[in-house]
């Protein structure tokens, strides 16, 4: 039988099977929800600082710039059963604290290890999807984002 994930937070469950492509794809951008971590790059925050608008200091989420123009990466089949591992790590880690909310699990302070972990654990899968190395700096992700822009842009 097949495996099932479940999302969920206090608001909402949802339960996705593991061949739906759009947990892939929610778990390449679930970084957006983690705090920098200087050890390790979430490719799409870095993606979003660099394309995003402001306002004032907040950043300016477009889905017709910043989602729409970024470049997925292309997985094999054994990365895209990593990711959704580690995406799995994260949803099991969160489920050990009923009693927080999301802002709390996800306040820089006071984040569990064992979540920041399952983040880190995710987003060294994610840069292994793009063949990134893990040791690349913010600046180096976005170049390397860019040059798959520019290719994909002259399709």
């Amino acid at each position: 039988a097949e495996s099932m994930m479940r999302l969920s937070n206090s608001m909402m469950p949802m339960t996705l099977s593991p061949s739906d492509t759009s947990i892939f794809f929610v778990f390449v951008l679930c970084s957006a929800f983690m705090p920098k971590m200087p050890e390790s790059s979430a490719i799409h925050m870095a993606w979003m600082r660099t394309v995003c608008g402001r306002l004032k200091s907040d950043y300016s989420y477009s889905n017709t710039i910043v989602y729409n123009n970024f470049p997925w990466p292309t997985p094999t089949e054994s990365q895209k059963r990593r990711i959704e591992q580690t995406a799995q790590a994260i949803l099991d880690v969160r489920a050990k604290y009923p009693d927080s909310s999301l802002a709390d699990l996800y306040d820089p302070t006071t984040m569990p290890y064992d979540l920041l972990e399952a983040h880190r654990n995710n987003d060294r899968a994610v840069m292994a999807a793009y063949g990134f190395s893990t040791k690349l700096t913010e600046s180096e992700c976005v170049a390397k984002l860019l040059e798959l822009y520019s290719k994909l842009a002259k399709v």
